[in-house]
């Protein structure tokens, strides 16, 4: 578990693909697609141990190998078809967070690590004080936005600001503040980017009891 707050922005120095695949729609469709990603994070490696859990942009990795200043981690299919993971490239940065322990305090919203789906952002606009970011997601994830709600973007513990509901599902906003900006990955997304999203779980959980409670008295 995680809490969406950042502690560092990595940088991808290596990642391995299977052969012959050159996307990740095509690596999740092929017999026992993945990956193995090797990230530079001095301070989330630190203390990093073999099957130790790190958040990768909003994806809970577990660790295989690691050094001084690199951990490495597996990628499954299933992982690579719903996250960005797979269109990452050496150099890109990554946001990383370790995971919480008891001891941690809970400054975001508890973040699993479990990616519903990427979003595309369509505009960007600057305040003196921060800068407003819109994201389109589909009708599977529009369901469970909700103004002044949670939402980690790419790992980013964020606040809704708002959601306008459309035909194709539903476009939201949210504020980043020059903290953010600064050290996360999100001061440099552009428009069309894609970027991971994780709604909030709580909102999974009643939807699924409301959906049982709703077939037992039918």
């Amino acid at each position: 578990m995680f809490t969406g707050i950042v502690e560092e922005r990595g940088e991808v120095v290596n990642l391995q693909v299977a052969a012959g695949v050159t996307g990740a729609g095509d690596l999740a469709a092929a017999d026992g697609g993945s990956a193995r990603l090797t990230v530079r994070g001095p301070k989330v490696t630190a203390d990093a141990a073999h099957g130790d859990s790190i958040s990768v942009s909003g994806v809970c990795l577990t660790v295989v190998d690691s050094t001084v200043d690199t951990f490495t981690v597996d990628v499954m299919a299933e992982t690579l078809l719903r996250s960005t993971i797979g269109e990452l490239a050496v150099g890109d940065a990554v946001n990383l967070e370790r995971a919480v322990t008891a001891a941690t305090r809970l400054g975001g919203h508890i973040v699993q690590g479990h990616v519903d789906g990427t979003g595309l952002i369509t505009a960007r606009t600057s305040h003196p004080a921060y800068d407003e970011i819109r994201i389109a997601v589909g009708r599977d994830l529009a369901r469970y936005l909700a103004a002044k709600g949670a939402v980690a973007v790419d790992g980013i513990s964020l606040t809704v600001i708002d959601v306008v509901d459309n035909e194709e599902g539903a476009e939201f906003g949210i504020g980043i503040i020059p903290e953010t900006r600064e050290a996360t990955t999100i001061g440099a997304t552009k428009i069309g980017s894609r970027v991971n999203l994780e709604v909030d779980v709580v909102a999974k959980y009643v939807e699924r009891l409301l959906a049982a409670r709703d077939r037992e008295s039918a």
